[in-house]
């Protein structure tokens, strides 16, 4: 075995220690790394806020104004149909032409989710936007303009407004915590193998047996560190201060 197949061979327990010796390198890292993943997704990145409106679907009524298991479980189903003529190009392009807003059919589309609200007949329209105000006018918009389309449409039952559009003050992206803890992650990982390179490309001996095992050859003798004779002398003179 040569020196150079050093390189491949690793001690677990060496890197271990490593590891830990470096440990508040390490720390120190996962903490920039951390500060700086929360202040960058507060200054870099665009804050997104929601606005949300329910609509109820109901079917027609018996001769008798009862409402049967199976017109809810139809009125269930019709929720999905719904949800498709909210986000279609009728509904959107109209809502876009209303507002003047400075977007696309398909930038607004990818805005917009609707939604059955606990598997019930009620559903929610949900609208993100980086502004709350437009956000909440068009919300209120597709309640507005909606159900007209949806009868004209389907042509069987009918659709209502629940609940008016409102937003959430309190913007629901980017998640500033969950970024710095994916940040201080990143960092922590990054620094540990930092220091688990460098472990593996150091190929000097750090001790007499590693030549002994390596080279199969014996040590006849070692030269001592400026620092290891340093803190021998400062040892000495201490021990002859004790016996003074």
């Amino acid at each position: 075995m040569n020196k150079e197949d050093r390189v491949f061979e690793v001690d677990l327990l060496q890197l271990f220690r490593v590891l830990i010796d470096n440990l508040k390198y390490i720390i120190l890292a996962t903490v920039v790394f951390g500060i700086l993943g929360y202040f960058g997704s507060k200054l870099l990145l665009t804050p997104i806020y929601e606005a949300d409106a329910k609509m109820i679907v109901n079917t027609s009524k018996n001769d008798d104004n009862k409402v049967t298991s199976d017109q809810l479980n139809s009125a269930k189903n019709l929720v999905d149909t719904y949800a498709v003529i909210i986000r279609s190009r009728d509904v959107l392009n109209r809502v876009i032409s209303e507002l003047n807003l400075n977007e696309s059919y398909m930038e607004l589309y990818n805005n917009i989710k609707v939604k059955s609200v606990n598997n019930t007949q009620v559903m929610q329209i949900v609208v993100r936007h980086e502004n709350v105000e437009t956000a909440t006018a068009i919300a209120a918009k597709i309640l507005e303009i909606s159900p007209s389309i949806i009868l004209n449409t389907v042509e069987a039952g009918s659709v209502k407004p629940v609940e008016q559009a409102a937003y959430n003050p309190y913007p629901v992206s980017p998640n500033t915590f969950r970024n710095a803890i994916i940040v201080a992650l990143i960092g922590f990982l990054i620094s540990c193998c930092v220091f688990v390179v460098v472990f593996l490309m150091d190929n000097t001996y750090k001790t007499d047996l590693e030549i002994q095992n390596d080279l199969d050859l014996p040590v006849l003798g070692t030269i001592p560190s400026i620092e290891s004779c340093a803190s021998g002398r400062e040892y000495g003179e201490q021990k002859k201060g004790e016996k003074r």
